[in-house]
């Protein structure tokens, strides 16, 4: 394996090959997403007899509970390195999506709701984010948004596809089907073509060695703070805060994106539709984000994100009609495409990569934490009211509230000593 890496750098970085297998198992991560769940949320009620509220409650026991393992996750990750994690990781989330199509009744639900989400959405990403981060360094916010592109591909596929499988086969045997496709499509690249670090071939991160590392570059690996040092700093916390308000939101939106927009007046098979064109929107922008994250002040790009998320959540409370519909999914398009991004670019950008799967664990963790509390507030809205109107509206302050923090994001005097040094 080393040597076709090694074959392929002589015309490509290879890099770019495992930033294409990230994207890949980005994609798969599909089904641990809560833009997939959307869809098969009606069917789960009237099956199992649930309420709103009863569905989602299991949904955020089982996000909170899959949250706490993701720490653990990190440090094996920092030990074993992505190519080990993800071959069992994607393994796992094949046998869960199996699963899940058996589950009967609020316990079972929640035990299959925590094993997708902490394989699918928690340590999938967790890993994929880590491989993209150890290969790039000076072009990680561009290769990081190409990386959330496998999110904007799983945004246009897996909710239709999904649909078209509940309709054909039924909601319990699509998610067979949807394991299947999981071992078929990650297994074989990971397995035969994952390299951990560009160190490991002698190679340094972005390509810039021309086959063979130099001093300066190798010792950039060594650059990083570990988790009790980056826990001691308010960047820390300001960047908790503000991903934690986007996972949460993000997932809000995700999980009752069809609800939603029936209760406010599209029909079901227009509102599955909205998700495509909210993946169309972020492909389109997620490059610019990169890009501008590679540029510009972070903390100026993370409160433009935030401001993002405003938009799309007073933008959902007023939709009425199909084109109030379409100004939504360009601003949730653009909301998607930034917070995929925060969550790879950031953890490295502030802490560095020497204790990265530690650092970045814990952190996805509170970003899971916020997203298992998400569909909360939405669903016990809607069983007592009927509306999801003035929720969205009040929960849009949060946000407002971590970019007015975000102006005070700095990188950490220690990591800045270490470069230094």
């Amino acid at each position: 394996m080393k040597t076709l890496a090694l074959n392929i750098n002589q015309r490509i970085f290879y890099g770019w090959i495992i930033l294409l297998i990230a994207a890949l198992g980005i994609f798969v991560s599909g089904p641990g997403q809560s833009h997939t769940f959307s869809v098969f949320l009606v069917h789960i009620q009237a099956d199992l007899g649930l309420s709103a509220t009863a569905v989602s409650s299991a949904y955020a026991f089982a996000t909170l509970l899959a949250a706490f393992g993701l720490p653990w996750m990190g440090r094996f990750l920092d030990r074993a390195g992505a190519r080990f994690l993800l071959l069992g990781v994607t393994f796992g989330l094949g046998l869960a999506c199996m699963a899940f199509g058996a589950v009967a009744g609020f316990l079972w639900l929640a035990v299959g709701f925590a094993a997708l989400r902490f394989l699918g959405q928690g340590s999938l990403a967790l890993g994929c984010s880590n491989l993209v981060s150890q290969w790039f360094d000076r072009r990680r916010g561009f290769a990081v948004s190409l990386m959330a592109m496998g999110f904007s591909a799983s945004m246009a596929v897996h909710p239709p596809l999904s649909q078209w499988l509940i309709d054909t086969v039924g909601w319990r045997q699509a998610w067979v089907w949807l394991g299947v496709s999981t071992w078929v499509l990650l297994l074989p690249p990971v397995l035969f073509l994952v390299h951990n670090r560009p160190e490991n071939l002698g190679l340094a991160p972005d390509g810039d060695a021309e086959g063979m590392a130099s001093a300066t570059t190798l010792s950039s690996a060594e650059h990083g703070l570990t988790l009790a040092e980056a826990v001691a700093t308010s960047t820390f916390w300001i960047l908790s805060a503000g991903l934690f308000g986007l996972s949460m939101l993000v997932t809000a939106l995700h999980f009752f994106q069809v609800s939603i927009l029936t209760t406010q007046g599209l029909s079901e098979a227009a509102a599955a539709r909205i998700f495509p064109v909210s993946a169309l929107v972020m492909v389109i922008t997620i490059p610019l984000i990169g890009r501008a994250l590679d540029r510009f002040a972070t903390n100026r790009v993370f409160i433009f994100g935030l401001a993002v998320m405003v938009a799309s959540l007073t933008s959902a409370a007023m939709v009425h009609d199909l084109t109030s519909a379409m100004i939504y999914a360009v601003a949730f398009g653009l909301n998607n495409g930034c917070t995929m991004t925060f969550f790879g670019y950031m953890w490295p950008r502030y802490f560095g990569r020497k204790h990265l799967g530690s650092v970045q664990g814990t952190g996805q963790m509170i970003g899971i934490f916020g997203a298992s509390l998400g569909p909360l507030p939405l669903a016990i809205a809607f069983d007592l009211t009927g509306s999801y109107r003035e929720t969205l509206l009040l929960l849009a302050a949060y946000p407002v509230c971590c970019a007015i923090a975000a102006l005070f994001l700095a990188t950490p005097a220690k990591l800045l000593a270490q470069q230094a040094g």
